[in-house]
């Protein structure tokens, strides 16, 4: 972040040039405004990727990594070439964490914002383009059926009630990837919108995997169940939440 003289973490004692200083004062004046340090920084880590950030994209987490692992798992034994969708893409952080984990996975990407579909572009060109992007709505996903082995999202979950008492730095992220439209109480909408849609699409046996919120794990598996898929399991993140839920098509 520190341009204009020698690199501060390698030289630390060394004293600031001019410019690194001023530099410096500006960062630190961004951060005292509570402007997140993902944004400040221009990218951020998601498991072995480095994803770039910033205004009008939702910063990848840790807590999705529980979702990436599931997916890579659940691509790898769909077979050789499996076919992978991502709903509600942002960065592509798990779309990308399919695509180079899995050698030979056909992986689409889907996201609706254009802010945060620049940086999907982005991010997609600096890992060699391995996935297909697809600029539309999410709830109005409707490939052919059985279109694909996989299906993996990271949806708006976040009530209105708890959008109101977020730190400071979730307000600089778009509102749109946090909160489900209309803002309802429980923060389901895109759960039950999408188990449906995702049941259709998957083939006989396929895998669908939802990120959810720290206590709507057993409500998004009984969504899915109630959606028809013959198998739904809560998987928690390295805090103990129910963070993530994979469901299973029926075979045949």
């Amino acid at each position: 972040l520190l341009a204009g003289g020698p690199d501060v973490r390698v030289f630390p004692d060394q004293p600031l040039t001019d410019v690194q200083a001023e530099a410096l004062a500006a960062l630190t004046a961004r951060r005292a405004a509570r402007e997140p340090l993902q944004y400040i920084a221009g990218s951020w880590a998601f498991m072995d990727l480095t994803l770039a950030v910033g205004p009008g994209v939702l910063i990848p987490r840790q807590d999705t990594e529980l979702a990436a692992e599931l997916a890579i798992a659940a691509a790898r034994r769909a077979g050789p070439a499996p076919r992978v969708a991502d709903l509600c893409s942002g960065t592509g952080a798990l779309a990308l964490a399919v695509a180079t984990h899995v050698p030979g996975a056909r992986v689409t990407a889907v996201e609706l914002s254009p802010q945060a579909f620049a940086y999907l572009e982005r991010n997609n060109a600096a890992y060699g383009s391995p996935l297909a992007l697809v600029r539309g709505d999410a709830l109005a996903f409707s490939p052919a059926p059985g279109s694909f082995e996989v299906i993996v999202s990271n949806p708006p979950y976040v009530t209105a009630a708890e959008y109101a008492a977020l730190e400071p730095e979730l307000y600089a992220e778009p509102k749109m990837a946090l909160v489900p439209p209309g803002g309802e109480e429980d923060g389901l909408l895109f759960y039950r919108a999408l188990a449906p849609l995702c049941l259709r699409a998957l083939a006989p046996g396929g895998s669908l995997i939802f990120e959810a919120g720290d206590t709507q794990g057993p409500a998004v598996r009984d969504i899915c169940l109630s959606a028809g898929f013959a198998r739904a399991e809560v998987h928690r993140d390295l805090a103990g939440n129910p963070r993530a839920i994979w469901c299973q098509k029926a075979s045949d």
